[in-house]
């Protein structure tokens, strides 16, 4: 990130860098005091109706679960592959609802009557 804003102060572009990383150590963090088998990351677009996932700043929270030997679960429709970091992608919602032990949103999920979401992060990544 710092190469990309040369007109920028480097001391200014350094803060942002540290504080994205202490915010997704944070939410890592609090999602491992769960003590989830499985987490579910509910969509990798970074807003309503975008396609881009590229620099989502959820694979740096996926990175850091799984590297505690958490498994991830990915729901994201717009995949067409069958895995996103080495992490299953499925695209019905109910199953997901059902595998996720929780579930980390950026956005509201559809609640489904028979299961609904009792644990979610929602925070802006």
């Amino acid at each position: 990130m710092l190469a990309n804003f040369n007109d920028v102060p480097n001391h200014i572009i350094r803060a942002i860098v540290d504080a994205n990383t202490t915010r997704k150590d944070f939410i890592a963090d609090s999602i491992l005091r769960c003590k989830p088998k499985v987490v579910g990351i509910y969509r990798l677009v970074m807003k309503t109706g975008s396609d881009n996932s590229r620099a989502s700043g959820i694979q740096g929270v996926m990175k850091r679960i799984k590297g505690k030997g958490i498994e991830v679960v990915v729901y994201e429709p717009v995949l067409e592959e069958d895995t996103f970091l080495n992490s299953r992608v499925i695209n019905n919602l109910n199953e997901f609802k059902k595998i996720a032990d929780i579930i980390v949103a950026n956005r509201p999920i559809a609640q489904s009557p028979n299961r609904p979401i009792a644990q979610s992060h929602i925070r802006t990544i």
